[in-house]
């Protein structure tokens, strides 16, 4: 089990920095690459519901640095072959790049920075929030701690290019995962909600097996679950490159 580095073991000692990056490196950087397969139901404000099912692979270039991922739609027929491809850039000069495989059309479409935080594949979920919101992009402060977490408000470096004015997290001191993220609009509104529902130890790592985002407003939510994940595959390079988009490594996907 991870335990918590002594840096930041009282709130009077806690590292703020070291914190939020190891964090971090919890939520997205377990391992030096991963495998997993995930479902999701997708529940509006009127209680319709959706289904959507895929894998998800991804390496590391560097821990807590450039990352890269693919995301393999399995399920319904309707969105069955769709791939979703990032290459996660740590430095801040650099826009993550992220691009969406259309079968139907056999097109691929580039997402651009300004859609990173728009709905992926019509769930609650953003596009970002798959692949991870870099801790560089916000300040962090701490506001608090109880027994089991810190407490930290984040605003964002660049305020215009996000539809949030702060967010708080709170991070579990035993495994460092932030468990529970609540946005916030400039007139103090909470409208969003991402939180971890269930952390299991894969492989000794602190692992989110089932997470959920809701939609404060309407109601409408998304329970996002993760099955069969596994670490330190030795993924090759060349299955994150723009030819897995028409050609999957099947591989990897059974």
């Amino acid at each position: 089990m991870f335990t918590l580095p002594a840096a930041f073991a009282t709130a009077e000692s806690v590292d703020v920095t070291a914190l939020i990056t190891a964090s971090e490196k919890a939520a997205y950087y377990a391992g030096d690459d991963g495998r997993s397969d995930a479902r999701m139901l997708i529940v509006d404000g009127q209680g319709r519901k959706q289904m959507r099912q895929f894998t998800i692979l991804r390496k590391d270039v560097a821990d807590n640095g450039d990352q890269k991922m693919m995301v393999f739609f399995s399920r319904p027929a309707d969105v069955k072959d769709t791939v979703f491809r990032v290459e996660k850039h740590a430095s801040l000069q650099q826009e993550d790049d992220r691009w969406l495989y259309l079968p139907a059309l056999d097109l691929v479409k580039r997402i651009s920075a300004g859609d990173k935080r728009t709905s992926f594949t019509g769930s609650h979920f953003f596009y970002e929030d798959v692949s991870g919101r870099a801790v560089s992009e916000d300040n962090f402060t701490l506001q608090s701690e109880t027994t089991e977490r810190y407490i930290l408000k984040a605003s964002p470096k660049t305020p215009d290019s996000v539809e949030f004015s702060y967010y708080v997290v709170e991070i579990d001191k035993q495994t460092t995962l932030p468990v529970l993220i609540n946005f916030y609009r400039e007139n103090g509104e909470n409208y969003r909600r991402v939180e971890a529902v269930s952390v299991e130890t894969i492989q000794g790592k602190p692992t989110v097996t089932r997470s959920k985002v809701t939609d404060l407003a309407s109601g409408g939510y998304t329970l996002m679950e993760f099955r069969n994940v596994s670490y330190d595959l030795g993924l090759d390079d060349n299955i994150f490159s723009e030819r897995s988009l028409r050609t999957p490594p099947v591989q990897w996907l059974k």
